[in-house]
């Protein structure tokens, strides 16, 4: 029996300042944006290469939900990927290695961290 992990909601308290950080800022694809009534509204986006997204929205969750915390997007260059996150203004902390395991951390403007990984191969 397979389990896929496709999707994991983060709770936000402005979409449009969510969506402009996700699509500018760290180049997520839109897959949807959509309000499908009662004032609720669904945002769906997609790290390049990965088959997990994330959804952000109105309705979705309490304002005061807790943040979901250490995400991880595992890339193949962790310099590079910095290096294009800072040029799009997105707060990335230095690059630290943790004996060959490398990491840098940053969060969205809700407080949802991230932590970018480089894994030796």
């Amino acid at each position: 029996m397979d389990m896929r992990l496709e999707l994991v909601p983060l709770p936000t308290t402005d979409v449009d300042a969510s969506l402009a950080f996700y699509t500018d800022g760290m180049g997520f694809g839109l897959d949807h944006d959509v309000e499908p009534g009662n004032g609720m509204r669904v945002v769906q986006l997609t790290p390049p290469g990965s088959g997990c997204s994330i959804v952000i929205g109105v309705g979705m969750s309490a304002p005061d939900a807790p943040r979901v915390q250490n995400l991880h997007l595992v890339v193949d260059d962790i310099d590079a990927a910095r290096q294009l996150l800072v040029g799009n203004g997105v707060d990335v902390s230095p690059v630290q290695d943790m004996g060959g395991v490398k990491y840098a951390h940053l969060s969205d403007p809700d407080g949802n961290t991230w932590a970018l990984q480089q894994i030796p191969r």
